[in-house]
């Protein structure tokens, strides 16, 4: 059983929630763009689509067979084969030549257009083509029902048809859709552009030497792939050092972007030139939310070249600067990109192990979730939960959720689980 204790909620701190709210009342849809289909993938579609064609456009073969009418193998057997005259091939691609009267055939493709006088497509199987002695004749071995084997024209879609509405997400199956109905272009919803800044003197770079006393920035790279899975162009500087001048040259060099993402100088500890920066360029609010890891927030408004730019201050220590983003950032790309909110699957599983919870806040631990060998779902919390134990946010699969106020979690209690982007796994886990 969960032990409660009282609630280290501060009056001045916001939940998850409010702040998330608070992030999203500043962001809207983005501009309508016409791209390429190739580049649409979860891009959202800000037009509806209507079809110019019918799908498919004509009666076609699903089969490799021959076409026939249906009335003239009624009473066809393997014993008792109906011969037909074959008086022309069709491949696919080819129009017929000729139309298909009692007591003839055309052999013909997968994917061809019937002929005229067709009812029904008999597969090469049910024949004696391999057989036969006269290529000008073919025995059929088996009756068929009336457009056995005929793909009908606009089955799929008719010309006319709103095939996707405004406000839908692109998938593979809706590219492949699209380009069935000859779409080489889409209006959609444009991908926002995110600037993205580690900030801080003991950073390097990946391919620098490395220095006593300094650590690489692991940030900018995991923050940009994270924009970049969840839709958008991230924009990358090199890490900015704790100075005015070089933090407001990088700020200033995002005039383009739809939102800043910065990390490290947001918490009440850190290097007072970030918030000083921030501050004096815009309109800038610093808050502590209920939540660890990820307790330092910023967020606001910063002017660049005459512009008002969103920008969301993550926490430094690389776990936070992840979760946090995770929980705000990618809500805002949601949003700019006209998708619905979607929150990430939550699943029950059995702890293995307990998981304390120090300082009431709620706490999303990292855990490994995997079926067990009697085919429970099992919780494993990862033995280092320090926000900076970066390895931990590839070994985990999904974030086990502490409510605020409670002191602790206790093995073999059911909790709830948050599963982040392992789709694959937690299908396996659940079948």
């Amino acid at each position: 059983m969960a032990k409660k204790r009282k609630s280290h909620y501060h009056a001045d701190m916001l939940s998850v929630e409010e702040a998330r709210e608070k992030i999203l009342a500043e962001f809207n849809p983005l501009n309508q763009v016409k791209i390429n289909l190739n580049d649409s993938l979860g891009c959202v579609i800000s037009k509806d689509i209507i079809s110019n064609i019918s799908v498919p456009p004509w009666n076609n073969s699903a089969m490799d067979g021959y076409a026939v009418v249906k009335e003239d193998v009624n009473k066809a057997t393997e014993k008792k084969m109906v011969y037909l005259e074959v008086i022309e091939e069709i491949s696919a691609g080819e129009l017929p030549k000729k139309s298909i009267k009692s007591g003839q055939s055309a052999r013909i493709m997968t994917g061809a257009p019937i002929p005229k006088g067709a009812s029904a497509v008999v597969p090469f199987e049910d024949t004696d083509e391999l057989t036969s002695k006269s290529p000008k004749l073919i025995g059929i071995k088996i009756d068929v029902a009336k457009f056995e084997n005929i793909r009908k024209k606009g089955e799929d879609i008719s010309q006319g048809d709103l095939i996707i509405k405004n406000g839908i997400e692109i998938t593979p199956a809706i590219i492949g859709v699209l380009a069935s109905i000859g779409f080489s272009q889409i209006h959609t919803y444009r991908r926002p552009k995110i600037g993205i800044l580690s900030t801080g003197n003991e950073l390097l770079e990946p391919g620098e030497k490395i220095e006593e006393g300094k650590i690489f920035n692991s940030n900018t790279f995991s923050v940009s792939s994270m924009s970049k899975l969840f839709g958008a162009k991230p924009i990358i500087q090199t890490h900015s050092l704790d100075t005015i001048e070089d933090l407001e040259n990088k700020l200033n060099k995002f005039e383009s972007v739809d939102l800043i993402v910065t990390s490290a100088g947001v918490s009440k500890g850190d290097y007072d030139v970030v918030k000083d920066v921030l501050s004096k360029n815009g309109d800038m609010n610093f808050w502590s939310v209920n939540m660890r890891p990820a307790k330092p927030l910023a967020f606001g408004k910063i002017k660049i070249s005459g512009r008002d730019i969103p920008l969301l201050g993550l926490p430094g220590n690389p776990v936070s600067a992840m979760i946090a983003f995770e929980k705000f950032g990618r809500y805002a790309i949601d949003k700019m990109m006209g998708k619905k909110v979607k929150h990430r699957p939550i699943i029950k599983a059995i702890l293995k192990e307990d998981i304390h919870n120090y300082d009431g806040r709620r706490l999303y631990a990292r855990v490994k979730v995997e079926k067990s060998s009697n085919s429970k779902i099992i919780a494993t919390p990862l033995k280092n939960q320090s926000s900076g134990v970066l390895t931990s946010m590839f070994l985990s699969n999904g974030l086990a959720i502490c409510p605020s106020g409670t002191d602790i979690l206790n093995k073999g209690q059911e909790i709830d689980v948050e599963m982040f982007g392992w789709n694959e796994e937690i299908s396996e886990i659940i079948n």
